[in-house]
């Protein structure tokens, strides 16, 4: 089975990564959460990103405000994907800073970036990645987009019966 591990820079972001913690738990794959400060806790960060690959981890979701480092040291030691989610903190300029710290690696280190607060689509996206090599979980990918179809064909159903 696999398993994805969902990090971040301090407990203030956990509102934001909760959505992406929500959403694989609802394809059934296995998340463990923790905090792990690029800039606090370096040593934690060391270890965590260059040992993610052999504790068992398929993908990592790694969310950051501020000056947003977190992802691209994660994804500068560990052969993992990794998907940053920049987060808009009480220390943030509006949140620019954080999008542009995530997206802008330099090539070689790649992150895949969500938006600004998406840590729900950095969850589909872990789910994506895993499910293009477990069948159980691309079924349940599957399902849940047919669910958004219909979420909007029952949406447009409502609007033009009100005409």
């Amino acid at each position: 089975m696999s398993k994805v591990a969902v990090v971040m820079g301090s407990t203030s972001d956990l509102p934001v990564m909760q959505d992406a913690i929500d959403i694989l738990k609802g394809f059934d794959i296995e998340v463990d959460v923790d905090i792990v400060s690029a800039h606090r806790t370096p040593e934690k960060l060391f270890d965590f990103s260059k040992n993610a690959h052999t504790n068992g981890y398929s993908v990592i979701i790694a969310g950051a405000g501020g000056a947003a480092h977190l992802p691209g040291m994660v994804a500068s030691m560990s052969p993992l994907p990794v998907i940053g989610v920049p987060v808009k903190s009480s220390n943030s300029i509006d949140g620019w800073d954080s999008v542009l710290s995530i997206l802008q690696m330099p090539g070689g280190v790649p992150v895949a970036t969500v938006a600004l607060n998406g840590a729900k689509n950095a969850g589909i996206l872990a789910a994506q990645i895993i499910g293009s090599s477990d069948k159980c979980v691309l079924d349940k990918i599957i399902l849940y987009k047919e669910g958004l179809k219909q979420k909007v064909i029952e949406g447009a159903k409502s609007i033009n019966a009100k005409k």
